[in-house]
């Protein structure tokens, strides 16, 4: 991870851009139509060639689940349905126990609230009364100005009590289908929260902001927020960890299939699309290893050393080279940091558990900045990145505020260390 240089992450190729590829003109044959495709139910499309025989196991297929696809350079393609999974169902008609709401219910009765540090804003999540996200600054005179929205407010004074009998006496309520997300790659069903009356936003003609907390089983987890996003101009999804749920069936962590398609190249046409192979090459130049020189992205290029500094220079063949110190590294700094803030994230294996899947380092200290008259300082985010290439790195630098980064690191040398992270995020990295 040493004297790795600034450059754009490497590109995800979208499920959109795949079926863009093939989408000039559509023929359907078979008597079937082409599937929804959902981000919540993973596909993946193969190019197998003439010589190919369907799976016998697994996600089913039938010869006549087919559609004719060409592009726009008029290859033409069988390509081969599966018959849609959306997930290891499984059927729990003979549960008798507590409602999701009554399992929730003790930590909304505790008025507890969990909270969430990022770099500028706190969440907090005071479960089943408000959600709230703010911003505290120290002013001169240690003045402290608090920038805050709520998010949402719990309408009603027992938000789980009134459903829970209807939800008993009402059997086809009971029966409902949980609904699910893709959560870091995984399908996980989850128990919504509906919160509204939130500040109003002004983006949106005053109206209030709204959220919906979604409640998922986690067995080791202490109602953590797993996540926030504003999934569109002023309405969130906050998505939290709790054992509370794990003991109701419907609610355990269940995996979802990888459906594939099967392209077959028909007489004439090459095994896989030009314009697509045109795109992974691309992808391959960019896995490559860093090169010195003519690497960096914009003015600036960007040095990270381990354990020691980051820093961010630029090369000129007049005036020399520019070095700015963006931030040092302390251990007992570091430390402090990790008390305030979240040292490690994680993510959540098919079988219920977690792994450490990121984690920060604060190194601080750097050269003082002309905009704040304070040292600089910088968020290092070092995360697994998997890839066939061990030498594959993606690196790339925000400034969310004046002097204060956040420098992100891929890499699959990062997976094989990140889970001997300790309660701060230091690592046991090999000499």
């Amino acid at each position: 991870m040493r004297g790795c240089r600034h450059r754009a992450p490497v590109p995800v190729v979208p499920r959109a851009l795949l079926c863009g590829l093939l989408a000039a003109v559509t023929v359907v044959e078979g008597g079937r139509a082409l599937p929804q495709l959902s981000d919540d139910i993973p596909f993946r499309v193969n190019w197998p060639g003439t010589e190919f025989s369907l799976p016998t196991t697994g996600v089913l297929y039938k010869e006549d689940n087919y559609i004719i696809m060409t592009t726009v350079d008029k290859e033409k393609y069988k390509c081969i349905l599966p018959l849609v999974a959306s997930g290891n169902e499984e059927e729990e008609k003979d549960y008798k126990g507590p409602t999701p709401r009554e399992l929730l219910e003790p930590l909304f009765k505790q008025s507890s609230c969990s909270y969430r540090i990022e770099s500028y804003w706190t969440y907090e999540v005071c479960h089943g009364k408000h959600i709230r996200q703010y911003h505290e600054e120290k002013e001169t005179g240690q003045k402290i100005n608090i920038q805050e929205y709520y998010l949402g407010n719990m309408m009603m004074k027992n938000p789980l009590s009134e459903p829970d009998q209807e939800e008993k006496e009402n059997p086809k309520e009971n029966a409902k289908e949980v609904p699910t997300k893709n959560i870091e790659g995984q399908m996980t069903p989850y128990y919504p929260v509906e919160m509204g009356n939130g500040t109003p936003c002004s983006l949106r003609q005053n109206l209030p902001r709204s959220s919906t907390v979604m409640y998922i089983c986690h067995p080791e987890a202490k109602h953590e927020i797993l996540s926030v996003a504003e999934v569109t101009t002023c309405e969130y999804e906050v998505v939290i960890l709790t054992p509370l749920l794990c003991s109701h069936p419907k609610y355990r962590f269940r995996a979802s299939p990888v459906n594939d398609i099967f392209c077959q190249s028909l007489p004439g046409s090459p095994l896989k699309p030009h314009n697509l192979q045109q795109l992974e090459k691309q992808q391959e130049m960019l896995k490559m290893p860093f090169r010195r020189g003519k690497e960096g992205v914009g003015w600036w290029k960007y040095e990270f050393c381990y354990g020691k500094y980051v820093h961010q220079y630029h090369e000129d063949k007049e005036s020399g080279k520019t070095s700015v110190v963006v931030g040092t590294w302390s251990r007992e700094e570091h430390i402090e940091w990790s008390r305030k803030n979240a040292a490690r994230t994680y993510y959540l294996r098919e079988d219920g558990t977690r792994t450490v899947r990121m984690v920060s380092h604060f190194y601080g200290n750097g050269d003082v900045c002309d905009l704040t008259d304070k040292p600089r300082q910088v968020t290092v985010k070092l995360k697994c990145k998997e890839s066939d290439s061990p030498h594959a790195v993606t690196i790339y630098m925000l400034e969310p505020h004046s002097c204060q980064y956040i420098l992100g690191v891929e890499s699959p040398v990062i997976c094989k260390i990140l889970d001997t992270a300790d309660e701060h995020g230091l690592l046991s990295v090999p000499s």
